[in-house]
């Protein structure tokens, strides 16, 4: 049987996406980049797949896993982050079905990463309670359990001091009033506290392009639980994406 998917990661501002291994989380082809189209209406954006995923050779017939800036419930999307208010509420699964011509599985993009790390990255072998944020425009927060995902945790926008934290502890809030490594890590040690606080878990995982840079801040927070880079950055959307498709696949 076929362990071949493709996973699309949709941005604000970017839309990404390859053929993908499914069980090894091997890239089989070049990761293509488009922009996402101005407004990022629904299908104006589908247009934008159906050309990439044309680009993409062997694709014919494999479903399509595509990771989303929004709370996802049952292939429905529920929220619209930097795109068009009109995918609230959208059934984005029948969406895309009937504009690809092909199963297509959507899954909120945070929650992606989360799977790519467990099946592909830093979290594999890990048991218990897993948190993988994505530290970029805002925090993403995926639950990861004992290898499955608990969907839709929107944890960067947690109330501390009174403002959602993710406005205060963002990459974006860093490069926005010029913090210091020193000075943003001292607003990541109160988000990643409260965490703990909270929920207990037995890693942290970061991700998201600051996370290469890990040693410049991950070092300065002091927690009891352990607290690691990701391993797949700028493929962690496509290759959960498309591991999400491949297990919901119903050939």
């Amino acid at each position: 049987m076929s362990k071949k998917a493709i996973g699309i990661d949709i941005g604000g501002t970017g839309i990404k996406g390859a053929l993908v291994d499914t069980k090894s989380g091997v890239l089989l082809s070049e990761r293509l980049r488009y922009e996402t189209p101005k407004g990022g209406a629904p299908k104006d954006i589908a247009k934008t797949l159906k050309d990439l995923i044309s680009q993409l050779p062997g694709s014919a017939g494999l479903p399509v896993g595509i990771c989303f800036p929004a709370v996802v419930q049952h292939g429905v999307t529920l929220s619209a982050a930097n795109v068009s208010k009109e995918w609230i509420g959208l059934d984005a699964d029948a969406m895309f079905e009937k504009e690809l011509g092909r199963e297509v599985h959507v899954i909120n993009d945070a929650d992606a990463a989360g799977i790519a790390e467990v099946k592909f990255g830093a979290a594999r072998g890990h048991k218990g309670l897993v948190i993988v944020t994505t530290l970029g425009t805002g925090i993403g927060t995926a639950l990861m359990f004992n290898g499955k995902l608990v969907p839709n945790a929107e944890l960067g926008h947690l109330q501390i001091d009174g403002v959602d934290y993710e406005s205060k502890a963002a990459y974006s809030a860093k490069e926005r009033e010029n913090l210091s490594w020193a000075e943003w890590a001292k607003r990541l040690q109160k988000y990643f506290s409260h965490l703990e606080a909270l929920l207990t878990p037995d890693l942290f995982i970061v991700g998201g392009g600051v996370s290469k840079e890990h040693e410049s801040y991950l070092p300065l927070l002091k927690l009891k639980t352990p607290i690691i880079p990701a391993e797949n950055r700028n493929s962690a959307g496509i290759l959960g994406a498309a591991h999400w498709a491949k297990k919901h696949a119903t050939d």
